[in-house]
């Protein structure tokens, strides 16, 4: 059946049947029965009301509860974002207690307006038949819970809808490019789902424009046979007219900013073949230099001739420097804080240069036990800090290449792993491929040096002598060569509901980047989004790496020049809030489990003999599964192979505030890539709250990790027996208490030659729920 807009705009009078947005007659005296019904009950139970109470307004009970029943195909807030009538909220999940108590303050009220209520009937009705359920009925249900208040519901038989049974495209011959209909919004077998149809309208005639043609038109059709009343074809007639070209480009409002800076962020020129893609690239460019509060490309589609379209480029500059600063929290770097000066034209140019300065770890060793026990301690809770400027460079070419060079200068410490101080540059080139599609080429020189990672290399690689630990600890230069892409196609950057993103990053590092560390590292991401009913929304990530290290060169000509020695910054960690979340910031994966050697040599607690005795430390023989799990600390060592997932699916709670997930984590990390097995996989179940913030969603969720049974490396100090002759015997290992030993310890790590094995029973145990705390989406 012809659609009337056609008919409307071509000036004919259609042909087939009747429009499918009129309603048969019986259909309609049906509808002036029911709407009339509904008025009468709703003005004989107001007349019968008794007076409100003060707040309320004359003859209207206040809406307890609105619900629809009978909705299959959408979801309830769809259905109550299409109608005016509310029903009493809390006015926020803050004070919701407040609300259960009736204090007025806390409490939006809704009170019934019976000619809204009444429109809303019809407002439901058209909004089933404009998504192609013509058969629709609805009905409402008026219950009076008191006096003065209600609850409201629709209750709706939605039928079968009028699907489309073709879909035809017509005047495209002859357009050079892909297929015009290639990835519409509808396809063959949806719903005549008219906001649909108009999305499809305003998909090709976007692709149109975008190929040249900037005073096309697609026009609709819809015939829906008699003999078929439940099927619709669907027709688009496609309208080019001419090819367009860009013509006079005008600039304005500049003022600290040439109109040379402006015209080459322009992906075209006085003569390129027109675009409205194009314009729109053009504004995201000009955004991207950040001096400009507005930005605008308005072209004059009403020019003569209409081949020829001018454009005038209207821009408003913002302050040309800024500062910011802010702050957070989060379990893994407990309180941070960060301020930052930009220059938005430094040295003209829309050229930019940011100053920052960044501390974290603020509290603690205060807080260490509570809120931020994913932070470390000891030497690994002293601040962490970053001092850093940045140049960009917005324009080498092209628009869409960018220049950034970063020198920086900071402390960083990953818990129980290693603490670095690094001196370094990051210099890169960046390419935009496509919309949310940028290519990189980076150079990261950098001089650091490490502490507290004699664990780590000790465990790792055998290297525990302290002095081919100071050569791994000393001031090493890592400078890798990096290449990255990122590809981001969700709807939104905060919270996404729908699409998709991708990300990759290679590094390479040798002699020949001037590195002392060589090694090869690939990282990939994936992320998915995709929306359900009920407002819900599933979300999924898988995350894979790998890392081939070379020998370290500052071992050459000595015993030790070749063991592969990866630097333990590209060594890779799992576990924490953006990670497996079942387990402690980097505590999935390979660990080494270190002790003192005086909780081994002498009695403990009731005990009256010794773990071990010194002879067994000395020859490492020293079997120390009889001591208690708590005098062992656990220290992630890291792998070359990592492999991360999540599964989480985001829910309505108290909506639009607070939103609750359900998720299974899985991951894991090898030592080295052939001991990669899928079957070591491990999953962790949980759920959390997401409260919705300006800066993002605060974020707390609680996993429940699976017993698990390992066999672990012991560390602990070396010793050696007492030289008189030689020692000082205040040197000597002395209990509390006690009657020293004739042994000293020795400026050197040693690891045992047993493993002690740690097994958790099964059962439930709240030992194993892990919570986290963060602000932001965990992927």
């Amino acid at each position: 059946m012809r659609d009337p807009e056609r008919d409307r705009r071509r000036g004919g009078t259609g042909r087939g049947t009747r429009n499918p947005m009129e309603t048969e007659r019986p259909d309609l005296v049906r509808r002036v029965r029911t709407l009339t019904g509904v008025l009468l009950f709703l003005v004989i139970g107001f007349h019968l009301a008794p007076e409100q109470a003060a707040g309320q307004t004359q003859n209207r009970p206040e809406i307890l509860s609105l619900q629809f029943e009978g909705n299959r195909s959408f979801p309830d807030r769809a259905l109550a974002n299409s109608i005016l009538t509310r029903e009493t909220v809390c006015r926020s999940f803050v004070i919701q207690p407040f609300c259960w108590l009736g204090a007025d303050f806390a409490v939006d009220p809704s009170f019934l307006n019976p000619r809204v209520f009444a429109q809303d009937f019809v407002r439901i009705q058209l909004f089933y038949r404009q998504r192609g359920f013509r058969e629709v009925q609805v009905d409402t249900v008026i219950h009076r819970e008191t006096p003065t208040q209600v609850s409201l519901t629709f209750q709706i038989r939605e039928g079968e809808p009028v699907r489309v049974n073709s879909l035809e495209l017509r005047g495209t011959g002859g357009l050079p490019g892909s297929p015009l209909d290639q990835n519409l919004p509808i396809r063959r077998g949806d719903p005549l789902d008219m906001t649909v149809l108009e999305a499809a309208r305003d998909t090709l005639t976007q692709r149109l424009r975008d190929r040249g043609f900037a005073h096309a038109d697609v026009l609709r059709n819809i015939f829906i046979p008699t003999d078929t009343p439940r099927e619709a074809e669907v027709e688009f007639d496609v309208y080019t007219g001419p090819l367009a070209r860009f013509g006079e480009i005008q600039v304005e409002g500049n003022e600290e900013v040439s109109e040379l800076v402006v015209r080459r962020m322009l992906p075209f020129q006085e003569g390129s073949v027109y675009s409205r893609e194009a314009i729109f690239q053009a504004q995201r460019n000009l955004f991207s230099l950040e001096i400009f509060r507005h930005a605008a490309v308005v072209e004059d589609l009403d020019h003569l001739p209409d081949s020829i379209v001018p454009l005038r480029v209207q821009v408003n500059e913002g302050n040309a420097r800024r500062v910011r600063a802010g702050g957070g929290w989060n379990n893994a770097d407990c309180f941070t804080t960060e301020t930052r000066w930009a220059s938005r034209n430094f040295m003209g140019g829309a050229r930019r240069l940011v100053l920052r300065g960044r501390v974290s770890n603020v509290l603690t060793p205060t807080l260490e036990e509570s809120i931020c026990s994913g932070a470390g301690t000891g030497e690994f809770a002293r601040l962490n800090w970053l001092a850093s400027a940045e140049f960009t460079q917005p324009w080498i070419f092209s628009p869409r290449n960018t220049f950034n060079g970063r020198a920086f200068a900071e402390r960083q410490s990953v818990p129980d792993v290693f603490i670095r101080e690094a001196l370094g540059l990051n210099l890169s080139m960046t390419r935009i491929l496509g919309r949310n599609a940028p290519l990189s080429l980076a150079y990261r020189p950098e001089l650091g040096r490490l502490s507290a990672a004699e664990v780590f290399f000790c465990t790792n690689f055998l290297v525990c002598s302290p002095g081919e630990i100071e050569l791994l600890e000393r001031s090493n230069r890592l400078a890798p060569v990096a290449l990255s892409f990122s590809y981001d196609a969700t709807d939104s950057p905060v919270s996404p509901r729908r699409g998709h993103t991708l990300a990759a990053e290679v590094e390479h590092a040798s002699q020949a980047t001037a590195s002392d560390f060589d090694f090869e590292r690939l990282v990939a991401e994936g992320t998915v989004f995709q929306p359900l009913p009920g407002d819900m929304v599933l979300g999924a990530r898988l995350r894979g790496g790998f890392l081939n290290a070379s020998p370290f060169r500052g071992f050459r000509s000595t015993a030790r020049e070749s063991i592969r020695i990866a630097h333990p910054q590209k060594r890779f960690y799992a576990g924490g809030a953006n990670s497996v979340r079942g387990y402690a910031q980097s505590q999935l994966g390979p660990r080494v489990m270190t002790v003192g050697v005086e909780e081994l040599v002498f009695p403990r607690g009731a005990a009256s003999e010794a773990i071990c005795a010194p002879e067994a430390i000395a020859d490492l023989s020293c079997d120390a599964g009889a001591l208690a799990e708590g005098a062992f600390e656990s220290r992630p060592t890291g792998g070359s192979t990592v492999m991360e997932g999540n599964l989480e699916l985001r829910f309505p709670v108290w909506a639009p505030f607070l939103r609750g997930v359900a998720f299974v984590d899985v991951g894991q990390v090898w030592p080295e890539a052939r001991d990669f097995n899928l079957g070591e996989l491990v999953a962790t179940p949980g759920i959390g709250l997401r409260y919705a913030t300006p800066i993002g969603p605060i974020r707390v969720d609680v996993a429940y990790r699976p017993p698990a049974r390992q066999e672990l490396p012991v560390i602990t100090s070396s010793i050696r027996p007492f030289r008189p002759d030689e020692d000082d015997p205040g040197q000597r290992l002395r209990p509390n208490g006690g009657d020293p030993l004739d042994w000293v310890l020795v400026d050197a790590l040693a690891r045992l030659e047993r493993p002690v094995t740690f097994e958790e029973a099964t059962g439930f145990s709240l030992r194993r729920l892990q919570f986290q705390f963060a602000i932001g989406h965990a992927f």
